[in-house]
């Protein structure tokens, strides 16, 4: 009888295949937990230390350039905040910086961001003198407290339960600003982008690290 052409895979080989399947799903199904509740503090502290002075500007066009700067310095401490946190996590270097709970969280969370952007300077128009004072006042805070929150609501899905209820905080602050005139832009923000960033950071900060 002739001999086969080819012969089984080794059991090691097989064993180790499977091994890796099983560390790939585990590695999928976990959680973000890089989340910087330190790093969510300092950004709710110069949130706060933005909100008065953006109150106190005379006209739209500064208070805007006050809240462009705040964010500005919120999304580079917070960025600065969760590379660290990273960095802490992987240490020697022999696991990834970016795992997959990471990536589905980062990739969850920017798109809601980006689209504040892309609707704030198609309400803007950087052509035309002057910023309708309701921008200032109730649109925009409600339109950038709604969509922040839908980018962490949606990433918190990937990630421990404190970050979706966060974001469903800045969602209810985000639709008071847009349905309720009397409360104040500015007020809603600095609840938003500020209390709201201190309660979770800390509580985040204690139960989590960092």
């Amino acid at each position: 009888m002739a001999a086969p052409t080819s012969e089984p895979p080794a059991l090691h080989d097989r064993a180790l295949q499977d091994l890796s399947f099983i560390r790939r799903t585990m590695e999928g199904a976990a959680s973000f937990t890089d989340v910087p509740g330190w790093g969510l503090v300092w950004v709710g502290a110069s949130a706060l230390v933005a909100a008065p002075i953006a109150h106190g500007q005379p006209d739209p066009d500064r208070w805007l350039t006050v809240w462009f700067l705040a964010a500005a310095l919120g999304a580079t401490i917070g960025g600065a905040a969760m590379y660290a946190k990273m960095r802490k996590r992987v240490g020697d270097g022999s696991a990834r910086l970016l795992s997959v709970p990471a990536r589905k969280f980062l990739f969850s969370f920017w798109p809601a961001v980006l689209a504040g952007a892309v609707l704030t300077f198609a309400l803007v128009d950087l052509y035309a003198p002057g910023i309708p004072p309701q921008l200032t006042t109730r649109v925009l805070p409600g339109l950038w407290l709604l969509l922040y929150g839908m980018g962490v609501t949606t990433a918190g899905t990937f990630s421990i339960r404190a970050v979706p209820l966060m974001g469903f905080g800045f969602i209810t602050l985000g639709v008071l600003a847009l349905f309720v005139p009397a409360l104040n832009g500015d007020l809603m923000m600095a609840l938003g982008f500020g209390v709201l960033h201190l309660v979770f950071g800390v509580r985040i900060a204690r139960r989590h690290g960092g």
